[in-house]
This record gives C-alpha cells, sequence and structure tokens, in this order.
C-alpha cells in the first residue's frame, strides 16, 4: 500500500470515527429541570444509544451560547415558554430544524415558520376563579378582568413575568398596542394587590380570600392536586374553579415548552433525532402527563388528572411567534401603565 493510500485509508477512518462520535451524545442547554424531562431523555438513549447530556440554568443560557460562539458543546435549547426561544432565533443563535417528522408530528401555531423553535408541549393560561365567591360562567373571557365589578378581586404575579408578557403579547395580536394598553390598565385596576409571586401563590391567595381570580398556567393545577409533600396546595387547588377563557372567540391563551437547535451545535444530527423523538405519540403521552401539560401533537390522549379535572376547550390558534414578537412592546406597556407598582 502506498503512503498516499495509508493517509486516504487514515481520512476515510477519522472521518468514520469522527461521524460515529458526533453520532453518540446530544448537550442541552436547558431552562426546564432535568427531572422533568430525564425520564424521556433515558428512554432516547436507550432506543438509540446516543448519550444526553443536560446543563440546567434559570437564566444566562442564551448569553452563554453567544459567549462561546463556534466552540459551544450545546445542541438544543430547551425552553419553559416561547420567550427564550423567540429571543434566541432573534440572536441568530439557533439553526432551522428540517424534519418532515416534526412537520407532520406538530401544528403549526407551534413551531416556527422558518424552523428556528419548535413546542413539544403546550399549555393554556387560565383563570382560577373562587368556588365560592364566583359563580360557573360569572367570567368567561380575558378582556372582562377589566370589569369595575372584579375591583379588588384580581391577584396575578409581575407583569414583567415570562408568562404574563406572552398574554399581553397576544393581547396585542388580536386587539392592537391602545387597546392592549387600555385592557392592561383597566387589570391593574381590579388588583387586589401588588403583583407578586408565582403562580401558585396566587391560587393560594383565592383560597385565603385575598381575591376571587387569579391567572395562572394549567399546568399548576395539577401540581398542587396531587402534591402529597405538602398536602394545603390540594386544599388551594379545591378551591377554585377553572376557567378557560374566550371559548367563542380567539380560543384560550396558549403557550408552549419547546427546544431550538444551536446554530453552532456540535451534533446537529442527533439532536434533531431526539426533537423528533419527543414529538412522537408515545414520548408526547409520557411529557404530557409528568409535566400535566398538554401535548402538542393531535390525537395524542390527555393525562388522566387532566381528562378528570378539564374539558375540551379551544386553544388560541395564533402562531406563537406573533406573540413573541409583541413581547418587547409588552414589557414596555407593563412599565408605562406601571402595572407592577
Amino acid at each position: 500500500m502506498t503512503m498516499r493510500n495509508v493517509l486516504l485509508s487514515a481520512a476515510v477512518l477519522s472521518a468514520s470515527f469522527t461521524t460515529l462520535a458526533q453520532a453518540e451524545e446530544v448537550n442541552i442547554y436547558s431552562f426546564r429541570q432535568e427531572f422533568l424531562i430525564k425520564p424521556l431523555l433515558d428512554r432516547f438513549s436507550e432506543e438509540t444509544g446516543i448519550k444526553v447530556n443536560v446543563v440546567f440554568a434559570k437564566n444566562g443560557l442564551l448569553e452563554r451560547i453567544e459567549h462561546e460562539g463556534q466552540n459551544t458543546p450545546a445542541d438544543l435549547l430547551l425552553s419553559a415558554d416561547i420567550g427564550p426561544l423567540y429571543e434566541a432565533a432573534e440572536r441568530d443563535l439557533v439553526a432551522p430544524i428540517h424534519s418532515d417528522v416534526v412537520e407532520r408530528n406538530v401544528p403549526e401555531q407551534f413551531r416556527d415558520p422558518d424552523g428556528k423553535w419548535v413546542g413539544l408541549t403546550s399549555r393554556a393560561r387560565i383563570i382560577y376563579a373562587s368556588k365560592e365567591r364566583v359563580k360557573p360562567g360569572e367570567i368567561t373571557r380575558y378582556e372582562e378582568l377589566t370589569d369595575p365589578k372584579w375591583k379588588g378581586r384580581i391577584c396575578t404575579r409581575s407583569g414583567k413575568h415570562t408568562y404574563n408578557l406572552s398574554l399581553i403579547g397576544a393581547m396585542i395580536a388580536h386587539h392592537g398596542e391602545a387597546e392592549a394598553e387600555k385592557w392592561l390598565q383597566g387589570l391593574k385596576a381590579n388588583l387586589a394587590r401588588k403583583p407578586q409571586g408565582n403562580d401558585r401563590a396566587q391560587v393560594k391567595a383565592v383560597k385565603e380570600g385575598v381575591c376571587d381570580l387569579a391567572l395562572g398556567n394549567s399546568y399548576y393545577f395539577g401540581a398542587m392536586i396531587t402534591n402529597d409533600k405538602e398536602p394545603e396546595q390540594k386544599e388551594w387547588a379545591q378551591a377554585v374553579n377553572l376557567v378557560f377563557p374566550n371559548q367563542a372567540d380567539n380560543g384560550t391563551h396558549m403557550n408552549i415548552s419547546g427546544a431550538a437547535l444551536i446554530k453552532h451545535a456540535p451534533h446537529p444530527e442527533a439532536a434533531v433525532k431526539l426533537v423528533e423523538f419527543l414529538t412522537r405519540k408515545e414520548a408526547q403521552e409520557i411529557y404530557a402527563q409528568a409535566n400535566f401539560e398538554f401535548p402538542v401533537r393531535p390525537k395524542t390522549p390527555w393525562s388522566p388528572l387532566l381528562q378528570q379535572y378539564m374539558s375540551d376547550f379551544n386553544g388560541d390558534r395564533i402562531n406563537l411567534g406573533e406573540i413573541g414578537k409583541n413581547r418587547t412592546l409588552a414589557a414596555k406597556l407593563v412599565d408605562k401603565v406601571g402595572f407592577d407598582n
């Protein structure tokens, strides 16, 4: 064998080993806590032989990806909200996910038109209403939260929190900036207290009589009603009815947990395989059941708990990209009306 052939053979072997190495792991930067998806990641590794590594952080991951640049070890970004996914796309930190499987499994409203992010589960931002002090059907729309009869009767977390920014972004998308500002002012006027705490704290406040209505994500109900370690949370959940607003028009505001492929991902093919796996029917059932969320894949059964406490509802079908682009304006409106003051 000539030296040239030896070198060529070595190059082929090196390329093969590189390809093999690239297919053996996926590195995730996650805003979602690892325990929420660990069973699925373990199942994926068992099926494919691809190892999954997760770095969890509550914030700073986008800045980390920017700083690492082409040397980033990250393949996928996981988020519990559309905000970081949309921002990652805006910062040019992600690459399109080209996958017929993903396009078949995930409806258009839950994925970026250019493939730069995709939803994995969905959740509704609902109204928690006191069983004692709010009659069924007494409130049916987000817009009705500004009715003077609710003055001093509503609780919510900060308007600047990502969940509320997305809701405000949806109001902007449906009604325009001026009407969204007016709505935000009306909501502020009806607050029982200064915005504070998390979504569970709002339901607690309803139970304790601080307020009669609260905004919160739907999956928190499941987390509270099954909380054996803190049984008082079961009492909070049992004190409220769940209102899915706007059933007669736009539908209830929906958000997602989702994924984006990092632009300089060292293992892009394996990362896309993982995203495809997470949109499969079996994975969707497990994922949604573990988190008390809704599958994004159509015709996938809800968890038994959700079937017990929640009926079918109409979700807002607007593409979440439309909401994402309104989040900066939403934050400005929060400041303008002094919502958190």
